[in-house]
């Protein structure tokens, strides 16, 4: 659930097919995404989610999976 919402959310803001996101995707070196993305992607993942993601952890992020890792450490 939450890793399909990431990839669409990643999907629509970076104009990327959903099938070329993983879990092991890079963010910067596979979908080059610069700083302005990475904030833009926060704020939409948390508008959606309902979460308020740190600096420090938002800098941390490297890949999918670590999005949806974070996020799915909000839930629990």
């Amino acid at each position: 659930m939450i890793f399909k919402k990431v990839v669409e959310v990643i999907s629509d803001e970076l104009i990327i097919r959903q099938n070329e996101i993983s879990a092991t995707t890079r963010l910067r070196e596979d979908l080059n995404v610069d700083s302005l993305d990475v904030v833009e992607l926060i704020t939409d993942l948390e508008h959606i989610f309902k979460v308020t993601i740190s600096d420090e952890e938002a800098a941390a992020l490297r890949t999918v999976g670590d999005i949806v890792n974070l996020l799915e450490s909000y839930q629990r």
